[in-house]
């Protein structure tokens, strides 16, 4: 996968894309073994117009797929989301024990201060990209 510099943001500093501006916040990723991990992160848009996350890669994953919390039968299940607007001026986090990004057949097993891209597709927004640190210990 090939990143588009003007897309491409090293860190969690704030992102203009495309006249929307989206700005990635506290950004981190986890994995508990070595097949899978989890990005969590808060995701504010100060543009105009609504933006919808609808997919994310990495180059650390074979696949990257939007995750939540669903209760079935009396037990919380992981299961696939739907893409998420975000308001214009609004925000939406990523976090443990709720929707995430997950990163799905690892390439190898992610280590602890180990860094990973992420590209977050918007749709007509654009794309962000973000590298974030590994957490494992929290």
């Amino acid at each position: 996968m090939k990143f588009l510099s003007a897309a491409f943001c090293l860190t969690l500093l704030p992102c203009a894309v495309l006249g929307q501006d989206l700005v990635l916040r506290d950004g981190y990723v986890r994995s508990t073994n070595p097949r899978s991990g989890a990005a969590f992160m808060v995701i504010e848009n100060q543009g105009q117009a609504a933006c919808t996350l609808s997919a994310a890669a990495s180059e650390a994953a074979q696949r990257v797929e939007l995750h939540g919390n669903r209760e079935e039968g009396g037990m919380m299940r992981m299961v696939k989301m739907d893409p998420v607007a975000i308001p214009a001026g609004g925000r939406h986090e990523l976090v443990r024990g709720g929707e995430h990004l997950m990163l799905m057949g690892l390439n190898h097993p992610l280590a602890e201060g180990e860094e990973v891209d992420l590209v977050l597709d918007f749709g007509t927004c654009g794309k962000v990209g973000a590298r974030l640190p590994v957490r494992n210990g929290r």
